[in-house]
């Protein structure tokens, strides 16, 4: 399977700006812009995506290793945050809250772990980059 994305940019990189489509048509000419990845623009930007990839596919990750392991879960909301600093990508948060009926705290622990180093995107990120969970069982 290939997905696609394409971005296409104007200007220069402070004073210009581009737009996104995605292959799904979700993201169609969405702008993005110096203002809106490091100040406070309208638009997107590249870390907003990357952050809702990486909590996007632990999410779905975290629910296929929860059905392995017999739980169906009711609710899986995750929060990313990307740590974006001097034009560097240093770390990927995910804050989990989950609501997983008849699940052990123990067993709950297990399963995230394995989606938090599992997960596709993880696995991409995790090359020189700082992954971390925070997960409540509610």
């Amino acid at each position: 399977m290939i997905r696609h994305a394409t971005a296409v940019w104007n200007g220069s990189g402070k004073e210009g700006n581009g737009h996104l489509t995605t292959q799904s048509t979700v993201l169609t000419n969405t702008q993005y812009s110096y203002l809106s990845r490091f100040e406070s623009g309208v638009g997107t930007n590249p870390e907003e995506l990357i952050a809702a990839a990486h909590a996007g596919c632990f999410v779905m990750k975290l629910s296929f290793v929860l059905g392995a392991a017999g739980f169906t879960p009711e609710t899986l909301e995750t929060k990313c945050e990307i740590t974006f600093v001097e034009g560097v990508v240093s770390k990927s948060h995910l804050i989990l809250t989950a609501k997983v009926h008849g699940i052990s705290k123990e067993k709950f622990d297990e399963c995230v772990k394995d989606a938090e180093l599992n997960c596709p995107i993880s696995a991409l990120l995790g090359k020189g980059l700082a992954i971390s969970c925070d997960a409540t069982l509610a």
